[in-house]
């Protein structure tokens, strides 16, 4: 009997260890596992709380922080990638990122957009992406001379700029290129813009003062000369003399109204009395050529707010191009009416016309329709262009509508009327 409960006893002691090590080390464990699988599939546990040993314990603690700075880890990196796509996203230039082997590695949505790719191609093979050898003649001398490269690329009607930078890692080895593509399509045109302005002046330079140095030397060699000959010299020299000042003076207006510094001096302009003066100052112009003047000023159209004397100018300018295309006997109208929140006003003629063709870059300097009428009639071909940046300056606008044999109506926007005051500028 003493053996049989002598036995129970050591088999219940046997039990009662087991049970105690299968609580204290081998349950908890198997915790421990489950709660390093879970961290590792990055979920949260419902519970870092471990019944168990101390060592389990211990563990479980460290990899509830384990977490914690994981979850933090990932808020960081969360919120620079967020910051970068942001800042790639705001860029206006492509940008590229290329590895060693050519690969696709960052690239911002002007970049897809430019070479219609999606983002989804980092990775992807240069050549196979972009299709385009500049870019790829670019990108290899970089990585082959590891120095930066530059060339020009044209898609469609854009130009653009690319520059190439060798990418290094930490080593100092080669990890790949940055490429940045600029798009310099307007600063082209500017440059075009330059050269054609400095060309046009010399050439407008060049005619009058060669006729004035033969006349001249004309004088000079024969200084007998009949004396009507010399009064029809001196009359033609006086013509070109007066053009060179006409072009002297507008190349000035135009300078001083694209550099920015022109002041304007508001007030508030009844338009009925303006054109009225406009009309009485031009008398006789219009009557040289026998025109009619018709003045319309709607009944609901405001005053405007503007500077007087430039206002004058664009109507001066406007209607010396009116008298000198409109034929004998014929109408010119000055109008002014309201169209939502702006004013536009309007010269109409009944002239020459200006052809689809030419009639979008009249108001570029020194672009003439006809180019002999014009030199033969005076123009410098500036004034539709000091037209043009007077209404810019006043915060308005231009536009041109014609057709050839059927007359032009110039008309000018100005934002606003007599409620709305045109802030002085500087």
């Amino acid at each position: 009997m003493i053996f049989w409960i002598l036995g129970a006893a050591i088999v219940g002691s046997t039990i009662a260890a087991v049970f105690l090590i299968w609580r204290t080390w081998i349950v908890p464990w198997r915790r421990v596992e489950q709660l390093i699988n879970e961290v590792g599939r990055g979920k949260q546990p419902r519970t870092f709380l471990i019944e168990g040993g101390k060592e389990a314990q211990r563990v479980s603690v460290g990899l509830e922080r384990i977490l914690r700075r994981q979850r933090e880890l990932d808020h960081e990196i969360g919120q620079r990638e967020s910051g970068q796509r942001a800042i790639l996203s705001a860029m206006h230039d492509g940008l590229l990122v290329v590895d060693g082997q050519r690969r696709l590695a960052l690239v911002n949505r002007a970049f897809c957009d430019l070479f219609e790719i999606g983002e989804d191609s980092l990775g992807a093979p240069l050549l196979e992406s972009v299709r385009n050898p500049a870019v790829e003649r670019i990108v290899g001398e970089t990585l082959l001379q590891r120095k930066p490269s530059r060339g020009e690329l044209i898609i469609g009607r854009r130009e653009f700029q690319m520059t190439s930078v060798p990418m290094g890692n930490d080593n100092g080895q080669l990890a790949g290129a940055v490429v940045l593509f600029h798009d310099i399509t307007e600063l082209k045109r500017a440059d075009e813009i330059r050269r054609d302005f400095v060309a046009n002046v010399s050439h407008e330079l060049r005619t009058p003062l060669s006729i004035l140095r033969g006349y001249i030397e004309t004088m000079l060699d024969d200084p007998k000369m009949p004396r009507a000959e010399c009064a029809r010299i001196l009359e033609v020299m006086d013509q070109h003399s007066k053009r060179l000042g006409l072009l002297a003076n507008d190349l000035l207006t135009l300078a001083q109204l694209e550099s920015g510094s022109s002041t304007l001096i508001v007030s508030e302009i009844d338009l009925l009395r303006f054109f009225t003066d406009l009309v009485r100052d031009w008398q006789k112009e219009f009557s040289s050529k026998r025109l009619k003047v018709r003045v319309n000023v709607a009944d609901d159209c405001p005053s405007l707010s503007a500077d007087e004397a430039r206002l004058r100018e664009v109507f001066d300018n406007l209607l010396d191009n009116a008298v000198k295309y409109s034929n004998k006997n014929a109408e010119i109208r000055l109008g002014a009416e309201r169209r939502g929140n702006t004013v536009v006003l309007s010269v109409s003629d009944d002239g020459i016309g200006i052809s689809a063709q030419d009639l979008p870059r009249i108001f570029e300097r020194f672009y003439r329709v006809d180019k002999a009428r014009s030199r033969e009639l005076g123009g410098t071909g500036l004034g539709l262009s000091i037209v043009k940046h007077i209404a810019q300056l006043h915060g308005g606008s231009v536009e041109a509508e014609s057709e050839p044999s059927k007359g032009a109506t110039i008309r000018l926007i100005f934002p606003g009327g007599s409620s709305v005051r045109l802030p002085e500028t500087g």
